[in-house]
């Protein structure tokens, strides 16, 4: 009985921290970390986990905000909060408990990481949320938070704001729109029930809304080349790199053509496949240029 308990609390944990999403935007902090040179186990560890946290905590402040809203949705319906399987009083500890331990890990690395990671939560908990039901500008907001994670693992090695953390910051930025749009474009009748229009056309599902997928997908292509322009990447990263923008382009083009649930669904998950395997591209290639560097210095 006990063991069934104890089961059902973590699984509501799970749902109310939103796990996994949590996981994968933690992987991305760690592409960054690793791209950059770090190799320290510890401040990984400490990566891992202060990320997150702070992660969980918005997550979980992303669900008390919109409690009442999550009941009109089929696909939120379901979450602790609606359904009363956690209280208000315990997500808002959950979540102070995970900002502030997840910050002070953060600190442990460097204080630019905490800095970072508080102003993600900032901007998604108080900016993004409650303008998802104001405007589809809310998209360019909540896009910023979310291209922070590759920026902060990048600079939880480097100390500082330079070139690279930058440019990882903007591809995860740019790939954010036709991903997030796309997932709109699914969700668009379950997000109207709660009064949520976040494709960028007035019009919701329409060729204008798609149209834009497709200049941000050709964007991507050129961005996400930035690390082997300036030499900081090989040409494995930069054939992937190619190979995956036109394959994710070719998945909004067809959006275009069709305007049908079905290749948007494509599209989103194309979008899910798409950035790990160019982020873990870049770090693949980059300590491969490393290797075979000292391998000539030394003559081996």
């Amino acid at each position: 009985m006990l063991k069934r308990v104890l089961k059902e609390k973590i699984n509501t944990y799970i749902l109310f921290t939103k796990f996994r999403l949590s996981v994968l935007v933690i992987l991305s902090a760690i592409s960054g970390y690793l791209f950059v040179g770090g190799s320290n186990f510890l401040e990984l560890i400490y990566l891992f986990i202060g990320g997150f946290l702070v992660t969980a905590a918005s997550n979980g402040s992303n669900q008390i905000l919109e409690r009442e809203v999550d009941t009109l949705m089929k696909r939120t319906a379901k979450r602790p909060l609606p359904l009363g399987t956690l209280s208000l009083k315990e997500a808002y500890t959950i979540v102070v408990i995970s900002l502030i331990l997840g910050l002070v890990i953060l600190y442990l690395i460097n204080f630019y990481s905490s800095l970072l990671g508080l102003l993600a939560y900032v901007i998604y908990v108080f900016l993004y949320t409650p303008m998802k039901s104001r405007s589809p500008w809310a998209v360019f907001i909540g896009a910023i938070p979310g291209a922070i994670p590759p920026m902060l693992g990048a600079i939880a090695y480097t100390d500082d704001f330079g070139l690279i953390p930058g440019i990882l910051f903007f591809v995860q930025f740019t790939w954010q729109f036709p991903h997030f749009w796309a997932i709109a474009w699914v969700c668009y009748d379950d997000y109207k029930l709660a009064g949520f229009n976040l494709l960028p056309s007035d019009k919701g599902k329409s060729k204008n809304s798609a149209y834009q997928m497709v200049i941000w997908s050709i964007a991507l292509i050129p961005f996400s080349l930035l690390p082997w322009v300036i030499g900081v990447s090989g040409s494995w990263s930069m054939i992937i790199s190619t190979f995956l923008g036109i394959v994710f382009f070719y998945y909004a083009y067809k959006l275009l053509l069709t305007c049908e649930d079905k290749d948007a669904r494509k599209l989103m998950f194309a979008s899910f496949v798409y950035l790990p395997i160019i982020q873990f591209s870049y770090v693949f290639d980059r300590n491969l240029n490393v290797i075979e560097s000292f391998l000539q210095i030394n003559k081996i």
